[in-house]
Protein backbone atom coordinates (compact mmCIF):
# COMPACT_ATOMS: atom_id res chain seq x y z
CA UNK A 1 0.00 0.00 0.00
CA UNK A 2 3.02 2.43 0.16
CA UNK A 3 3.83 2.13 -3.56
CA UNK A 4 4.50 5.35 -4.96
CA UNK A 5 2.22 6.95 -7.37
CA UNK A 6 4.00 7.72 -10.63
CA UNK A 7 1.72 6.62 -13.61
CA UNK A 8 -1.81 8.52 -14.10
CA UNK A 9 -4.05 7.16 -16.49
CA UNK A 10 -7.25 8.81 -18.01
CA UNK A 11 -9.99 7.40 -19.33
CA UNK A 12 -11.83 9.13 -22.56
CA UNK A 13 -10.81 12.42 -24.12
CA UNK A 14 -13.79 15.71 -24.56
CA UNK A 15 -12.81 18.78 -22.43
CA UNK A 16 -12.59 16.53 -19.03
CA UNK A 17 -9.61 14.07 -20.41
CA UNK A 18 -7.87 16.45 -22.61
CA UNK A 19 -7.54 18.92 -19.61
CA UNK A 20 -6.89 16.72 -17.05
CA UNK A 21 -3.86 15.59 -18.82
CA UNK A 22 -2.66 18.90 -19.30
CA UNK A 23 -3.11 20.08 -16.07
CA UNK A 24 -1.85 16.99 -14.53
CA UNK A 25 1.24 17.18 -16.88
CA UNK A 26 1.94 20.70 -16.26
CA UNK A 27 1.35 20.41 -12.71
CA UNK A 28 2.86 16.80 -11.94
CA UNK A 29 6.30 17.11 -14.06
CA UNK A 30 7.75 13.84 -13.86
CA UNK A 31 4.95 11.31 -13.60
CA UNK A 32 3.82 9.64 -16.85
CA UNK A 33 0.39 10.37 -17.94
CA UNK A 34 -1.37 8.40 -20.50
CA UNK A 35 -4.74 9.27 -21.70
CA UNK A 36 -6.86 6.01 -23.51
CA UNK A 37 -10.03 7.46 -25.92
CA UNK A 38 -12.13 5.57 -28.05
CA UNK A 39 -11.37 6.97 -31.40
CA UNK A 40 -15.30 6.89 -32.32
CA UNK A 41 -17.10 9.20 -29.56
CA UNK A 42 -17.78 12.38 -30.36
CA UNK A 43 -17.57 15.07 -27.79
CA UNK A 44 -21.25 16.27 -26.63
CA UNK A 45 -20.46 19.72 -26.62
CA UNK A 46 -22.91 21.44 -24.61
CA UNK A 47 -20.27 22.80 -21.88
CA UNK A 48 -19.84 25.71 -24.51
CA UNK A 49 -19.50 28.41 -21.07
CA UNK A 50 -16.42 28.70 -19.14
CA UNK A 51 -15.93 31.08 -15.83
CA UNK A 52 -13.04 33.12 -15.67
CA UNK A 53 -11.32 30.18 -13.59
CA UNK A 54 -9.70 29.28 -17.27
CA UNK A 55 -7.69 32.30 -17.57
CA UNK A 56 -5.69 30.91 -14.57
CA UNK A 57 -5.79 27.02 -16.35
CA UNK A 58 -4.64 28.00 -19.46
CA UNK A 59 -1.87 29.95 -18.21
CA UNK A 60 -0.66 27.54 -15.77
CA UNK A 61 -0.74 24.69 -18.87
CA UNK A 62 0.77 27.19 -21.21
CA UNK A 63 -1.50 27.85 -24.42
CA UNK A 64 -0.90 31.84 -25.30
CA UNK A 65 -4.54 33.54 -25.11
CA UNK A 66 -4.58 34.52 -28.83
CA UNK A 67 -3.61 30.85 -29.68
CA UNK A 68 -6.69 29.79 -27.31
CA UNK A 69 -9.10 32.19 -28.81
CA UNK A 70 -8.54 31.91 -32.34
CA UNK A 71 -7.85 27.91 -32.52
CA UNK A 72 -11.22 27.49 -30.57
CA UNK A 73 -13.44 29.98 -32.35
CA UNK A 74 -13.56 31.94 -28.64
CA UNK A 75 -15.04 34.83 -27.32
CA UNK A 76 -15.22 36.44 -23.76
CA UNK A 77 -18.01 35.67 -21.53
CA UNK A 78 -18.49 38.34 -19.01
CA UNK A 79 -21.36 36.70 -17.10
CA UNK A 80 -25.04 35.29 -17.74
CA UNK A 81 -28.32 37.55 -18.43
CA UNK A 82 -31.66 36.26 -17.63
CA UNK A 83 -34.22 37.35 -19.55
CA UNK A 84 -38.11 36.22 -18.68
CA UNK A 85 -37.41 34.69 -15.39
CA UNK A 86 -39.50 36.78 -13.02
CA UNK A 87 -42.40 37.30 -15.03
CA UNK A 88 -41.77 37.16 -18.62
CA UNK A 89 -42.62 40.72 -19.44
CA UNK A 90 -40.66 42.69 -22.30
CA UNK A 91 -38.77 44.40 -18.97
CA UNK A 92 -38.28 41.04 -16.92
CA UNK A 93 -33.81 40.71 -17.35
CA UNK A 94 -31.07 40.57 -14.93
CA UNK A 95 -27.47 40.05 -15.51
CA UNK A 96 -24.96 37.51 -13.23
CA UNK A 97 -21.82 38.88 -13.93
CA UNK A 98 -18.19 37.63 -13.18
CA UNK A 99 -16.73 41.01 -11.69
CA UNK A 100 -17.14 41.70 -7.91
CA UNK A 101 -18.83 44.27 -6.40
CA UNK A 102 -17.20 46.98 -5.18
CA UNK A 103 -15.60 45.64 -1.41
CA UNK A 104 -17.79 47.05 0.37
CA UNK A 105 -20.80 45.62 2.76
CA UNK A 106 -23.33 44.11 -0.04
CA UNK A 107 -26.41 44.89 1.98
CA UNK A 108 -25.34 48.14 2.21
CA UNK A 109 -24.53 48.53 -1.23
CA UNK A 110 -28.21 46.88 -1.92
CA UNK A 111 -29.95 49.54 0.52
CA UNK A 112 -27.46 52.48 -1.04
CA UNK A 113 -29.38 50.91 -4.48
CA UNK A 114 -32.65 51.15 -3.37
CA UNK A 115 -32.37 54.21 -1.48
CA UNK A 116 -31.99 56.00 -4.89
CA UNK A 117 -35.31 54.33 -6.00
CA UNK A 118 -33.81 51.61 -8.02
CA UNK A 119 -33.87 53.53 -10.82
CA UNK A 120 -32.19 50.61 -12.82
CA UNK A 121 -30.98 46.95 -12.38
CA UNK A 122 -29.12 46.07 -9.83
CA UNK A 123 -26.16 44.53 -11.82
CA UNK A 124 -26.11 48.16 -13.62
CA UNK A 125 -25.80 50.29 -10.08
CA UNK A 126 -23.15 47.42 -8.70
CA UNK A 127 -20.33 46.72 -10.73
CA UNK A 128 -19.63 48.38 -14.22
CA UNK A 129 -19.77 45.28 -15.96
CA UNK A 130 -23.40 45.58 -16.74
CA UNK A 131 -22.87 49.06 -18.92
CA UNK A 132 -20.03 46.98 -20.89
CA UNK A 133 -22.13 44.06 -21.81
CA UNK A 134 -24.49 45.73 -22.50
CA UNK A 135 -22.84 47.50 -25.45
CA UNK A 136 -21.06 44.38 -26.55
CA UNK A 137 -17.80 45.14 -25.81
CA UNK A 138 -14.80 43.21 -24.74
CA UNK A 139 -13.30 43.12 -21.57
CA UNK A 140 -9.84 43.76 -22.62
CA UNK A 141 -7.32 45.94 -24.90
CA UNK A 142 -5.58 43.75 -27.22
CA UNK A 143 -2.13 45.35 -25.77
CA UNK A 144 -3.38 44.05 -22.52
CA UNK A 145 -0.38 41.02 -21.16
CA UNK A 146 -1.92 37.33 -21.72
CA UNK A 147 -5.22 36.55 -19.86
CA UNK A 148 -5.39 40.04 -18.10
CA UNK A 149 -8.39 42.61 -18.23
CA UNK A 150 -10.22 45.37 -17.56
CA UNK A 151 -12.80 43.47 -15.98
CA UNK A 152 -13.35 39.73 -15.26
CA UNK A 153 -14.36 37.27 -17.54
CA UNK A 154 -14.32 33.77 -18.86
CA UNK A 155 -14.63 32.95 -22.39
CA UNK A 156 -17.66 31.36 -24.92
CA UNK A 157 -16.03 28.24 -26.80
CA UNK A 158 -16.43 25.75 -29.03
CA UNK A 159 -16.39 22.43 -27.23
CA UNK A 160 -14.85 20.19 -30.46
CA UNK A 161 -12.10 22.20 -31.00
CA UNK A 162 -10.94 22.68 -27.60
CA UNK A 163 -10.84 19.54 -27.44
CA UNK A 164 -8.27 19.36 -30.33
CA UNK A 165 -6.30 21.93 -29.16
CA UNK A 166 -5.58 20.32 -25.57
CA UNK A 167 -4.75 17.05 -27.23
CA UNK A 168 -2.23 18.62 -29.71
CA UNK A 169 -0.35 20.74 -26.45
CA UNK A 170 -0.63 18.03 -24.94
CA UNK A 171 0.82 15.36 -26.40
CA UNK A 172 2.80 17.24 -28.61
CA UNK A 173 4.18 19.80 -25.75
CA UNK A 174 3.81 18.41 -22.57
CA UNK A 175 4.51 14.63 -23.58
CA UNK A 176 1.22 12.90 -22.81
CA UNK A 177 0.79 9.54 -24.26
CA UNK A 178 -2.41 9.16 -26.40
CA UNK A 179 -4.04 5.72 -26.78
CA UNK A 180 -6.79 4.98 -29.14
CA UNK A 181 -8.50 2.01 -28.13
CA UNK A 182 -11.67 0.89 -26.56
CA UNK A 183 -11.73 -0.33 -22.62
CA UNK A 184 -13.46 -3.66 -22.63
CA UNK A 185 -12.58 -3.89 -18.44
CA UNK A 186 -10.03 -3.95 -15.82
CA UNK A 187 -7.42 -6.25 -13.73
CA UNK A 188 -7.34 -6.15 -10.14
CA UNK A 189 -4.50 -5.69 -7.66
CA UNK A 190 -5.00 -8.19 -4.71
CA UNK A 191 -6.06 -5.06 -2.70
CA UNK A 192 -9.17 -4.73 -5.03
CA UNK A 193 -7.36 -1.11 -6.81
CA UNK A 194 -7.37 -0.98 -10.46
CA UNK A 195 -4.20 -2.71 -11.82
CA UNK A 196 -5.22 -1.95 -15.53
CA UNK A 197 -7.26 -1.09 -18.43
CA UNK A 198 -8.01 -4.02 -20.40
CA UNK A 199 -7.94 -3.11 -23.90
CA UNK A 200 -9.54 -4.11 -27.22
CA UNK A 201 -7.29 -5.76 -29.84
CA UNK A 202 -3.96 -3.75 -27.88
CA UNK A 203 -1.75 -4.60 -24.57
CA UNK A 204 -3.36 -3.80 -21.35
CA UNK A 205 -2.34 -0.58 -19.98
CA UNK A 206 -1.42 -0.76 -16.07
CA UNK A 207 -1.20 2.38 -13.71
CA UNK A 208 -1.09 3.86 -10.25
CA UNK A 209 -4.33 6.06 -10.34
CA UNK A 210 -6.67 6.18 -12.89
CA UNK A 211 -8.99 8.90 -14.04
CA UNK A 212 -12.86 8.18 -15.35
CA UNK A 213 -13.43 10.96 -17.97
CA UNK A 214 -15.76 8.74 -19.84
CA UNK A 215 -18.46 10.98 -19.46
CA UNK A 216 -21.99 9.82 -18.77
CA UNK A 217 -21.20 6.27 -18.87
CA UNK A 218 -19.09 6.56 -15.90
CA UNK A 219 -17.18 3.08 -17.35
CA UNK A 220 -14.57 2.83 -14.36
CA UNK A 221 -16.15 4.72 -11.56
CA UNK A 222 -19.93 3.41 -12.11
CA UNK A 223 -19.18 0.26 -13.76
CA UNK A 224 -16.19 -0.82 -12.00
CA UNK A 225 -15.82 0.71 -8.44
CA UNK A 226 -19.80 0.42 -7.87
CA UNK A 227 -20.39 4.27 -7.30
CA UNK A 228 -24.21 4.66 -7.23
CA UNK A 229 -26.25 7.75 -8.43
CA UNK A 230 -27.60 10.38 -6.16
CA UNK A 231 -30.76 11.39 -8.29
CA UNK A 232 -31.41 15.11 -8.07
CA UNK A 233 -34.42 15.37 -10.24
CA UNK A 234 -36.76 16.19 -7.64
CA UNK A 235 -35.15 19.51 -7.18
CA UNK A 236 -33.89 20.27 -10.71
CA UNK A 237 -36.63 18.73 -13.30
CA UNK A 238 -34.49 19.25 -16.70
CA UNK A 239 -33.26 16.51 -18.43
CA UNK A 240 -33.62 17.17 -22.26
CA UNK A 241 -31.97 19.54 -23.95
CA UNK A 242 -32.36 20.67 -28.33
CA UNK A 243 -28.92 22.03 -29.48
CA UNK A 244 -28.22 24.24 -32.94
CA UNK A 245 -25.37 25.43 -34.40
CA UNK A 246 -26.70 28.82 -36.61
CA UNK A 247 -24.28 30.80 -38.50
CA UNK A 248 -23.92 34.34 -38.26
CA UNK A 249 -23.28 37.48 -40.80
CA UNK A 250 -19.43 38.91 -41.00
CA UNK A 251 -19.01 41.54 -38.40
CA UNK A 252 -22.44 40.95 -36.57
CA UNK A 253 -22.41 42.02 -33.07
CA UNK A 254 -20.90 39.40 -30.55
CA UNK A 255 -22.78 38.75 -27.06
CA UNK A 256 -20.85 39.79 -24.03
CA UNK A 257 -22.89 37.02 -21.47
CA UNK A 258 -24.46 33.78 -21.91
CA UNK A 259 -28.10 34.54 -22.75
CA UNK A 260 -30.50 32.44 -20.91
CA UNK A 261 -33.84 32.78 -21.89
CA UNK A 262 -36.97 31.35 -19.60
CA UNK A 263 -39.96 29.46 -22.29
CA UNK A 264 -42.67 27.92 -21.14
CA UNK A 265 -41.03 24.11 -19.45
CA UNK A 266 -37.08 25.12 -19.02
CA UNK A 267 -35.34 27.98 -20.87
CA UNK A 268 -33.07 28.58 -23.78
CA UNK A 269 -29.44 29.28 -23.90
CA UNK A 270 -27.62 31.81 -26.73
CA UNK A 271 -23.96 31.98 -27.01
CA UNK A 272 -22.17 33.87 -29.42
CA UNK A 273 -18.83 32.96 -31.20
CA UNK A 274 -17.55 34.87 -33.93
CA UNK A 275 -18.64 32.73 -36.31
CA UNK A 276 -21.67 31.37 -35.26
CA UNK A 277 -24.53 31.22 -32.27
CA UNK A 278 -24.50 28.39 -30.29
CA UNK A 279 -28.38 27.95 -29.14
CA UNK A 280 -30.76 25.56 -27.37
CA UNK A 281 -33.45 24.43 -25.59
CA UNK A 282 -33.46 23.27 -22.16
CA UNK A 283 -36.40 21.61 -20.84
CA UNK A 284 -38.26 18.94 -18.40
CA UNK A 285 -39.79 16.15 -20.52
CA UNK A 286 -42.47 15.31 -18.43
CA UNK A 287 -43.76 19.10 -18.97
CA UNK A 288 -43.14 19.37 -22.57
CA UNK A 289 -42.89 17.21 -25.59
CA UNK A 290 -39.92 17.03 -28.02
CA UNK A 291 -42.07 18.16 -30.77
CA UNK A 292 -43.25 21.40 -28.58
CA UNK A 293 -39.34 21.52 -27.46
CA UNK A 294 -38.56 22.02 -31.29
CA UNK A 295 -41.02 24.55 -32.42
CA UNK A 296 -39.66 26.86 -29.05
CA UNK A 297 -35.98 26.63 -30.17
CA UNK A 298 -36.91 27.40 -33.92
CA UNK A 299 -39.08 30.21 -33.02
CA UNK A 300 -36.49 32.09 -30.69
CA UNK A 301 -33.75 31.08 -33.84
CA UNK A 302 -36.02 33.06 -36.16
CA UNK A 303 -36.66 35.94 -33.67
CA UNK A 304 -33.28 36.59 -32.57
CA UNK A 305 -31.00 35.02 -35.11
CA UNK A 306 -30.73 37.91 -38.31
CA UNK A 307 -30.45 35.85 -41.60
CA UNK A 308 -30.64 32.82 -40.11
CA UNK A 309 -32.95 29.76 -41.81
CA UNK A 310 -34.29 27.96 -39.34
CA UNK A 311 -35.48 25.04 -41.75
CA UNK A 312 -32.09 24.27 -42.67
CA UNK A 313 -31.42 23.69 -38.90
CA UNK A 314 -31.41 19.47 -37.51
CA UNK A 315 -31.17 20.15 -33.98
CA UNK A 316 -29.30 17.61 -31.90
CA UNK A 317 -30.62 16.16 -28.91
CA UNK A 318 -29.45 15.41 -25.72
CA UNK A 319 -30.66 13.24 -22.64
CA UNK A 320 -28.84 13.34 -19.65
CA UNK A 321 -29.51 12.30 -16.31
CA UNK A 322 -29.88 14.35 -12.91
CA UNK A 323 -27.66 13.91 -10.04
CA UNK A 324 -24.11 12.74 -9.01
CA UNK A 325 -22.29 9.89 -8.12
CA UNK A 326 -22.93 9.04 -4.04
CA UNK A 327 -18.92 8.95 -4.12
CA UNK A 328 -16.42 10.71 -6.85
CA UNK A 329 -13.04 8.60 -5.68
CA UNK A 330 -13.19 4.83 -4.79
CA UNK A 331 -9.70 3.10 -4.39
CA UNK A 332 -7.32 4.33 -6.75
CA UNK A 333 -10.19 5.69 -9.01
CA UNK A 334 -11.33 9.54 -9.08
CA UNK A 335 -14.53 10.72 -11.49
CA UNK A 336 -13.96 13.81 -13.36
CA UNK A 337 -16.31 15.65 -15.57
CA UNK A 338 -19.66 14.24 -16.78
CA UNK A 339 -19.23 10.76 -15.56
CA UNK A 340 -19.19 12.90 -11.59
CA UNK A 341 -22.84 13.77 -12.61
CA UNK A 342 -24.69 16.93 -14.12
CA UNK A 343 -27.02 19.34 -12.96
CA UNK A 344 -28.39 20.74 -16.52
CA UNK A 345 -25.85 23.87 -18.71
CA UNK A 346 -27.46 26.74 -16.68
CA UNK A 347 -24.48 28.91 -15.18
CA UNK A 348 -22.32 26.94 -16.32
CA UNK A 349 -20.62 24.52 -13.61
CA UNK A 350 -19.70 21.61 -16.10
CA UNK A 351 -16.26 22.72 -17.03
CA UNK A 352 -15.79 24.83 -13.59
CA UNK A 353 -16.06 21.70 -12.17
CA UNK A 354 -13.62 19.53 -14.34
CA UNK A 355 -11.07 22.56 -13.04
CA UNK A 356 -11.78 22.59 -9.21
CA UNK A 357 -11.65 18.70 -9.22
CA UNK A 358 -7.88 18.49 -10.91
CA UNK A 359 -6.87 21.62 -9.00
CA UNK A 360 -7.88 19.09 -5.50
CA UNK A 361 -6.24 16.79 -6.95
CA UNK A 362 -2.92 18.26 -8.15
CA UNK A 363 -2.63 20.51 -5.35
CA UNK A 364 -3.37 17.23 -2.96
CA UNK A 365 -1.68 14.47 -5.16
CA UNK A 366 -1.00 11.29 -3.70
CA UNK A 367 2.40 10.54 -2.86
CA UNK A 368 2.10 7.33 -2.43
CA UNK A 369 -1.18 4.69 -2.29
CA UNK A 370 -1.02 4.31 1.88
CA UNK A 371 -2.25 7.80 1.49
CA UNK A 372 -4.93 7.97 -1.07
CA UNK A 373 -7.59 6.67 0.85
CA UNK A 374 -7.09 9.74 3.16
CA UNK A 375 -7.44 11.93 0.09
CA UNK A 376 -10.40 10.33 -1.20
CA UNK A 377 -12.63 10.87 1.53
CA UNK A 378 -11.66 14.12 1.75
CA UNK A 379 -12.35 14.86 -2.13
CA UNK A 380 -15.44 13.25 -1.79
CA UNK A 381 -16.61 15.27 1.36
CA UNK A 382 -16.10 18.10 -0.37
CA UNK A 383 -17.26 17.51 -3.80
CA UNK A 384 -20.62 16.33 -2.45
CA UNK A 385 -20.40 20.10 -0.50
CA UNK A 386 -19.84 21.27 -3.77
CA UNK A 387 -22.65 19.49 -5.78
CA UNK A 388 -24.98 20.29 -2.89
CA UNK A 389 -24.64 24.32 -3.25
CA UNK A 390 -25.05 24.05 -7.01
CA UNK A 391 -28.41 22.31 -6.38
CA UNK A 392 -29.61 25.02 -4.62
CA UNK A 393 -28.21 27.75 -6.33
CA UNK A 394 -29.42 26.75 -9.86
CA UNK A 395 -33.28 26.39 -8.11
CA UNK A 396 -32.97 29.75 -6.55
CA UNK A 397 -33.46 30.79 -10.15
CA UNK A 398 -37.05 29.39 -10.41
CA UNK A 399 -37.99 29.52 -7.13
CA UNK A 400 -38.16 32.98 -6.94
CA UNK A 401 -40.51 32.91 -10.27
CA UNK A 402 -44.40 34.41 -10.40
CA UNK A 403 -44.58 33.12 -13.89
CA UNK A 404 -47.79 31.09 -14.02
CA UNK A 405 -46.87 27.97 -16.29
CA UNK A 406 -47.38 24.92 -14.73
CA UNK A 407 -43.76 23.98 -14.80
CA UNK A 408 -42.87 27.04 -12.87
CA UNK A 409 -45.43 26.76 -10.69
CA UNK A 410 -44.22 23.33 -10.16
CA UNK A 411 -40.46 24.53 -9.55
CA UNK A 412 -41.68 26.87 -6.44
CA UNK A 413 -43.52 23.71 -4.87
CA UNK A 414 -42.38 24.06 -1.06
CA UNK A 415 -41.84 20.01 -1.70
CA UNK A 416 -38.80 20.75 -4.51
CA UNK A 417 -36.90 23.25 -2.80
CA UNK A 418 -33.99 22.07 -0.42
CA UNK A 419 -33.89 22.66 3.36
CA UNK A 420 -31.24 24.60 3.51
CA UNK A 421 -32.12 27.04 0.63
CA UNK A 422 -35.84 27.28 2.21
CA UNK A 423 -33.57 28.32 5.55
CA UNK A 424 -31.54 31.11 3.58
CA UNK A 425 -34.69 32.40 1.91
CA UNK A 426 -36.16 32.92 4.97
CA UNK A 427 -33.01 34.46 6.97
CA UNK A 428 -32.26 36.79 3.57
CA UNK A 429 -35.73 38.37 4.52
CA UNK A 430 -34.14 39.87 7.35
CA UNK A 431 -30.43 39.77 6.44
CA UNK A 432 -28.80 39.91 2.84
CA UNK A 433 -26.54 37.11 2.38
CA UNK A 434 -23.05 36.84 3.57
CA UNK A 435 -20.35 35.04 4.13
CA UNK A 436 -21.94 33.49 7.30
CA UNK A 437 -24.08 31.52 4.75
CA UNK A 438 -20.99 30.31 2.75
CA UNK A 439 -18.08 30.31 4.66
CA UNK A 440 -15.93 27.58 2.85
CA UNK A 441 -12.93 29.00 1.11
CA UNK A 442 -13.43 28.61 -2.81
CA UNK A 443 -17.11 28.77 -3.16
CA UNK A 444 -18.56 28.47 -5.93
CA UNK A 445 -21.56 30.90 -5.69
CA UNK A 446 -20.62 33.24 -2.88
CA UNK A 447 -22.83 35.20 -1.09
CA UNK A 448 -22.48 37.96 -3.74
CA UNK A 449 -23.66 35.59 -6.43
CA UNK A 450 -26.92 34.97 -4.53
CA UNK A 451 -27.38 38.71 -4.16
CA UNK A 452 -27.48 39.07 -7.83
CA UNK A 453 -30.03 36.68 -8.42
CA UNK A 454 -32.53 37.45 -5.20
CA UNK A 455 -32.04 41.26 -6.31
CA UNK A 456 -32.55 40.51 -10.23
CA UNK A 457 -35.66 38.21 -9.51
CA UNK A 458 -36.86 41.04 -7.15
CA UNK A 459 -36.51 40.02 -3.90
CA UNK A 460 -36.57 42.51 -1.64
CA UNK A 461 -33.75 44.42 -0.51
CA UNK A 462 -33.93 44.02 4.10
CA UNK A 463 -34.39 47.05 5.91
CA UNK A 464 -31.58 48.64 7.36
CA UNK A 465 -30.04 51.89 9.64
CA UNK A 466 -28.63 54.32 7.50
CA UNK A 467 -25.81 55.14 8.85
CA UNK A 468 -23.14 54.37 5.92
CA UNK A 469 -25.85 55.05 3.53
CA UNK A 470 -23.74 58.22 2.15
CA UNK A 471 -20.47 56.08 2.00
CA UNK A 472 -22.35 53.34 0.02
CA UNK A 473 -23.93 55.62 -2.26
CA UNK A 474 -20.65 57.43 -3.18
CA UNK A 475 -19.32 53.93 -3.98
CA UNK A 476 -22.41 53.37 -6.07
CA UNK A 477 -21.19 56.61 -8.04
CA UNK A 478 -17.85 55.53 -8.47
CA UNK A 479 -19.27 52.37 -10.32
CA UNK A 480 -21.07 54.66 -12.56
CA UNK A 481 -18.02 56.77 -13.18
CA UNK A 482 -15.99 54.11 -13.83
CA UNK A 483 -18.83 52.34 -15.94
CA UNK A 484 -18.66 55.34 -18.80
CA UNK A 485 -15.03 54.99 -18.83
CA UNK A 486 -14.54 51.55 -19.76
CA UNK A 487 -17.56 51.94 -22.49
CA UNK A 488 -15.93 54.74 -23.79
CA UNK A 489 -12.17 53.03 -24.09
CA UNK A 490 -13.10 48.67 -24.18
CA UNK A 491 -13.61 47.84 -28.03
CA UNK A 492 -16.35 46.42 -28.87
CA UNK A 493 -15.86 42.30 -29.13
CA UNK A 494 -16.86 41.70 -32.69
CA UNK A 495 -13.44 44.44 -33.30
CA UNK A 496 -11.44 42.58 -31.03
CA UNK A 497 -11.54 39.41 -32.66
CA UNK A 498 -11.39 40.07 -36.27
CA UNK A 499 -8.63 42.27 -35.54
CA UNK A 500 -6.97 38.94 -33.93
CA UNK A 501 -8.60 36.59 -36.66
CA UNK A 502 -6.65 39.07 -39.11
CA UNK A 503 -3.28 38.90 -37.44
CA UNK A 504 -0.64 36.30 -38.67
CA UNK A 505 -1.12 33.14 -36.11
CA UNK A 506 2.00 31.66 -34.65
CA UNK A 507 2.81 28.18 -35.93
CA UNK A 508 0.08 25.94 -35.04
CA UNK A 509 0.61 22.85 -33.24
CA UNK A 510 1.19 19.69 -34.90
CA UNK A 511 -1.68 17.94 -35.15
Amino acid sequence: MSNPVQHVVIVGGGTAGWLAACLLAARLPGRKITLVEAPDIPTIGVGEGTWPTMRETLGMIGIPEAEFLRECDAAFKQGSRFDGWHDGSPADSYLHPFTAPPPAEMHGLASAWQAGGCAGPFAAAITPQHAVCSANLAPRQRAMPDYAGALNYGYHLDAGKFAALLMRHATNRLGVTRIAAHVTGVTRAANGDIAALVLRDQIPVAGDLFLDCSGQAGILIAGECGAGWVDRSDVSFNDRALAVQVPVAPGSPIAAQTIGTAHEAGWLWDIGLPTRRGVGCVYASRFLTDERAEEILMAHVAANVPGADPASLKPRKLAFATGHRDRFWIGNCLAVGLSAGFIEPLEASAIVLIELSLKALAENFPQTRASMDIHAARFNELFRYRWDRIVEFLKLHYVLSARPEPYWQAQRAPETIPARLAECLALWREQSPSAWDFPRVDEMFPAASQQFVLHGMGYPVPLSDTASLRADSARLSEVTAKARALTAALPTARDYLDRLAAQAPAARIPA
